[in-house]
């Protein structure tokens, strides 16, 4: 009689932690069709797009008024109203946007321990923030504009980013890839 109630219990024991483990597994599951879904195209909610920046106003300045040439609204942080938020809070509450575009400019210099030159670099918010709307909005809606000569971040290697150069030729590519995300834009009002 003994034995066959220790098998009961190990019967038991051993379909609860079969039970658990479908548990994870159904949940693995689910985190993995969500990271899926994150990186399609999912329609247009607003015609907002976060603009992450360094100290290079230029630039800022022209990508604004590029985005706004297109009919679309740039985020700006900065200039949104402060609300007695701390800035996380007011990021966390401005960053409700279908795309992103970042800014990599040569505002920091840097290196590693063991290296000797130092490398131009963006400000470590840009990376926080660049690495904040891919996890939000996947890949596919930001879009990664730098300045020749900065260092592009290690982790984001492979991925192709947009050159910011003399001609102004990024403006078309900017918004070739808001097009090609959904946004409707007309490439005639970037001229």
């Amino acid at each position: 009689m003994k034995y066959s109630n220790e098998l009961f219990c190990d019967r038991q024991i051993f379909l609860q932690k079969l039970d658990a483990v479908l548990c994870y597994l159904e949940i693995l599951q689910k985190n993995n069709k969500q990271m899926v879904i994150s990186n399609e195209r999912t329609p247009i909610r607003s015609n907002k797009i976060f603009i992450v920046h360094g100290h290079n106003e230029a630039i800022k300045e022209s990508i604004a008024r590029l985005i706004e040439k297109l009919g679309l609204e740039p985020i700006i942080l900065h200039e949104k109203p402060n609300k007695g938020r701390t800035i996380i809070e007011k990021f966390v509450d401005y960053s409700d946007v279908n795309s992103a575009i970042v800014l990599l400019t040569a505002d920091d210099v840097g290196k590693g321990k063991a290296d000797t030159n130092l490398n131009r670099r963006a400000r470590q918010n840009v990376i926080f923030e660049l690495g904040y709307f891919l996890g939000k909005l996947g890949r596919s809606n930001v879009c990664a504009l730098y300045e020749d000569g900065v260092e592009i971040p290690s982790d984001y290697d492979g991925v192709i980013f947009l050159k910011l150069d003399k001609a102004d030729s990024w403006k078309f590519s900017v918004a070739k890839e808001l097009k090609a995300v959904g946004f409707d834009v007309d490439m005639n009002k970037i001229v």
